[in-house]
């Protein structure tokens, strides 16, 4: 099968987070099958320790399946591995992280920096 990709997400090369335009310091990713276009699609996550997301809004649904490490919610929320979390549309948040994580994200929809 030509189009089957097999993706091990603990052994992929990183690329600086750039989707809101500048890099964010700490974050890194490797697109599985994220569409930049239409914000559509799967990637890996990496967050350094001491990381934090810039605060933004789901304009649709985002899932993520935390692999390694934690990440906060600024409502102290505590995702741990084996999570597997869901922001709805509309949803307003920042993220960060103290040790360090690894994210497997699923989106269907371009995020807006606040």
């Amino acid at each position: 099968m030509s189009a089957r990709k097999i993706t091990d997400p603990f052994n992929v090369k990183f690329e600086p987070f750039d989707r809101y335009g500048k890099p964010i310091i700490g974050m890194s990713w490797h697109k599985v099958s994220y569409n930049s276009g239409n914000g559509y699609g799967s990637y890996i996550l990496k967050m350094e320790p001491g990381a934090k997301s810039i605060s933004h809004k789901h304009t649709n649904y985002e899932e993520f399946l935390m692999l390694d490490g934690e990440l906060i919610d600024p409502d102290n929320k505590i995702f741990r591995k084996g999570d597997l979390v869901t922001f709805d549309p509309g949803t307003i948040h920042s993220s960060h992280t103290k040790n360090g994580c690894l994210i497997l994200v699923f989106m269907r929809g371009i995020n807006k920096p606040i």
